[in-house]
């Protein structure tokens, strides 16, 4: 193909990407999401209070499970052996770490989709398939979903996890803080419900984190001096309070700044003005000159 040939068809194409670059982008997940407000809602975890007892993964797999959970799956506990992450058919675990202050008195933390205030997933999932609620709950539309798994590259906590096994309807998994079944009545999420300690609390995000700070100030050998969550990733619906630095309890060290803000403005300017289909339709104007037959 001669030189003003190729020019020719990357211009085709590049007036076909003109209009394709009018489409709108889904909602970032700055522009969706609803400020905190009264209905954002949240769990503080007590983590001095948890016993490992796992009647939280029983909860939740109860919900969850379509064919429900067997009691004495959840009995068996050389599951603490090694460190554990979330599975489509684990939405939440519990994993044991030493306690050097007390070693007889092991530390065990619990672990799920901790619904950001500017959640990641969000941002990434072309499609619109996570939500932001008004009360702060990520919900998952598995109808919109196409598998991409953005979602899951995109997480800073490494949470989604992905049904490869499910060869004919595969979606992504993590909790939804019981959002269509519990909260839609004003309850707390099923593992909540269960812990026989409470060593959660439910209730509005604001309240929590007040509550988190009056515990360490009213016991700063018991706390140490930090609400996990409180501004990590820019905030989270899940807290934790810690008899450790959080660092050690694989609660991962996150900056403040909400992660999406330091993508999306270089995501959409590039879609805004239309590159990345201006390039593909000349790329596909080009191969289709290239082909066709002299």
């Amino acid at each position: 193909m001669k030189r003003r040939e190729f020019l020719a068809a990357v211009t085709r194409g590049a007036a076909l990407a003109g209009a394709a670059s009018q489409v709108s982008l889904p909602a970032s997940a700055s522009e969706s999401a609803p400020e905190t407000s009264q209905e954002q809602v949240g769990v503080l975890v007590d983590t001095t209070k948890c016993i490992g007892c796992r009647k939280c993964e029983y909860a939740c797999a109860r919900a969850n499970r379509p064919a429900g959970a067997d009691v004495k799956e959840f009995n068996d506990m050389s599951v603490f052996d090694a460190p554990r992450r979330m599975t489509p058919e684990s939405l939440t675990i519990v994993n044991r770490y030493d306690n050097p202050q007390n070693p007889e008195r092991p530390v065990f933390v619990k672990f799920q989709c901790m619904h950001c205030l500017k959640p990641c997933c969000v941002s990434a999932c072309i499609v619109g398939a996570l939500h932001r609620e008004t009360n702060g709950s990520v919900s998952y539309d598995a109808g919109k979903c196409i598998g991409c798994r953005y979602c899951m590259l995109a997480c800073p906590f490494e949470v989604p996890s992905y049904e490869y096994e499910n060869i004919y309807t595969p979606a992504v998994r993590k909790c939804t803080f019981c959002y269509d079944t519990l909260q839609a009545r004003g309850e707390a999420p099923a593992c909540a419900q269960m812990c026989p300690t409470n060593c959660f609390t439910f209730a509005r995000r604001d309240e929590l984190i007040q509550l988190a700070h009056e515990k360490i100030a009213a016991e700063p050998k018991t706390y140490y001096d930090h609400v996990y969550g409180e501004t990590e990733a820019g905030g989270t619906s899940w807290l934790y309070l810690t008899s450790l630095p959080p660092e050690e309890l694989d609660l991962l060290a996150l900056p403040d700044k909400p992660v999406p803000q330091l993508t999306e403005s270089l995501q959409h300017g590039i879609f805004k003005f239309g590159i990345p289909p201006m390039l593909l339709y000349g790329l596909l104007a080009l191969a289709k000159k290239v082909s066709a037959p002299e």
